[in-house]
């Protein structure tokens, strides 16, 4: 509880501040031009600085980068809710990105060396899988009820408390080896790295206001690909390489980090979506937006530690994953159904629902199995591997299902727009329109992940696994 209660904070913090977003704008007096980065600024430090984190962990040891990153995750918060301009506000959220880079893979990795026995860590990755995958509609429901009843500045505020409990929590009950001192640290990997997954994720996070075709885009993609291409011919030869090339080699782990990669494509367009449906469609107040996503919620809790946790002991995880994203795909084409007057009971709350389920029988076997196996000094580099390919996925999802969301939207307006006093109702219809074409387009990615499961992931189950290790 004290690892899942860290990475909930993390996980936490890329949605609660989307709620509170517009208070804080109006608050400080952020641009509509500058306002992505109290976004961005987190997302680039955590998405690009990843592996050096998780390298870190195994350098210095892993309960002591958890601890580090979690003090100084709760300081960087505490500036961030006394900001008083945007510029301290922006500066707290990359420091925030920078100590949740450190906090996150240490967090899993405490979590693969600490459960060893099949069954325990079933359950463990069970409660694991649950908040990394509920996290983000937690923060949709905590930042509604503290942005409507306090101010925005709670949202930043309420990890203080949540890092001092996990504090205490690792101090009196985790344990863990001393860190490789003796290892160097691979200086050129993590600048071509490092610097490569923050022009991606850079890259992705333009893309979405500038276009797909604008100069800076192109040329952050392009210097993303030149450096994570030398990146990768480095690291063949580095003589302590910042990701050894055996962790991405291993088939199964290759097809977790890529299943894990279009799952949340599909999930950060859902959560996007469906925050300004309600909001700005049905007219939900935050707290009742927040609400709104609790089923869902409560839906990955179940999957994750109720149905995944005691089946992945004797199934293989593949026949978890597969089931799961088809049902999360199921969800989603049910939502391509919604309209300007749909009903949240009827129509919403059933997807919602099964999105949940399949998204919690996914994940759990995710970063159960993408974590087996790996040699100790090893296990922080991997669990930031995990971690990235789930950023990575939620730059691009974000990206690149609002500029669908936004083109189909244009076109419908344009061609339905024929009588001036229905402007508004068209309108409205276009942006639910574009949204529905995002979210098929969503469907198809799930599925997609399914069949990559299916075909990459060929781990058997772990109580077979250790049978045939003792034969």
């Amino acid at each position: 509880m004290v690892i899942a209660l860290a990475q909930l904070m993390v996980v936490l913090d890329a949605t609660i501040v989307n709620i509170a977003l517009p208070s804080a704008q109006r608050d400080l007096g952020i641009s509509d031009g500058n306002r992505q980065w109290v976004i961005t600024a987190y997302t680039l430090a955590f998405g690009g600085l990843l592996l050096l984190g998780g390298r870190i962990s195994d350098l210095i040891g892993r309960k002591r980068s958890f601890l580090i990153g979690l003090v100084g995750f709760a300081v960087a918060s505490a500036l961030g809710g006394a900001a008083g301009g945007a510029g301290m506000l922006f500066a707290a959220r990359a420091l925030q990105g920078v100590f949740a880079a450190v906090l996150a893979p240490s967090a899993l990795s405490l979590l693969t060396t600490t459960f060893t026995d099949p069954q325990e860590r079933g359950k463990a990755f069970g409660i694991y899988g649950a908040l990394a995958g509920s996290g983000s509609a937690i923060g949709f429901i905590v930042g509604g009820v503290l942005t409507e009843y306090l101010n925005w500045r709670w949202c930043l505020y309420v990890n203080i408390p949540i890092a001092a409990v996990a504090v205490i929590g690792a101090l009196v009950l985790l344990h863990d080896r001393p860190g490789h001192s003796g290892a160097r640290l691979d200086v050129p990997g993590v600048v071509l790295g490092c610097g490569g997954l923050v022009a991606l994720v850079y890259g992705f996070s333009e893309a979405e206001s500038r276009g797909w075709t604008d100069a800076l885009v192109l040329a952050f993609f392009a210097a993303a690909v030149v450096l994570l291409v030398a990146f990768v011919l480095w690291q063949n030869r580095a003589p302590s390489p910042l990701l050894p090339l055996h962790i991405v080699r291993d088939r199964d782990r290759a097809g977790c980090f890529l299943t894990m990669m279009l799952a949340v494509i599909g999930m950060f367009g859902l959560f996007l979506f469906m925050t300004y449906y309600l909001q700005v469609i049905l007219g939900y107040s935050p707290v009742r937006t927040g609400l709104a996503f609790l089923p869902l919620t409560v839906a990955i809790i179940v999957g994750s530690t109720q149905i995944s946790a005691r089946l992945l002991q004797h199934v293989p995880p593949r026949a978890l994953m597969v089931p799961g994203m088809i049902l999360a795909a199921a969800g989603m084409v049910i939502l391509t159904r919604m309209t300007v007057h749909s009903e949240y009971v009827s129509e919403i709350l059933p997807a919602l629902v099964l999105m949940g389920l399949g998204m919690g029988l996914t994940f759990m076997p995710v970063f159960a199995t993408a974590t087996a196996g790996v040699a100790a000094r090893d296990s922080g580099v991997t669990s930031a591997t995990v971690n990235t390919s789930q950023q990575v996925g939620g730059s691009i999802g974000t990206a690149l299902l609002n500029t669908i969301a936004t083109t189909s939207s244009t076109a419908y307006v344009t061609s339905h727009l024929t009588d001036p006093s229905q402007r508004a109702l068209v309108l409205r219809e276009g942006i639910v329109h574009g949204y529905t074409v995002a979210i098929w387009v969503a469907a198809g990615v799930m599925l997609l992940a399914g069949l990559i499961a299916g075909v990459m992931v060929t781990a058997r189950a772990p109580k077979r696994g250790v049978a045939a290790g003792a034969g």
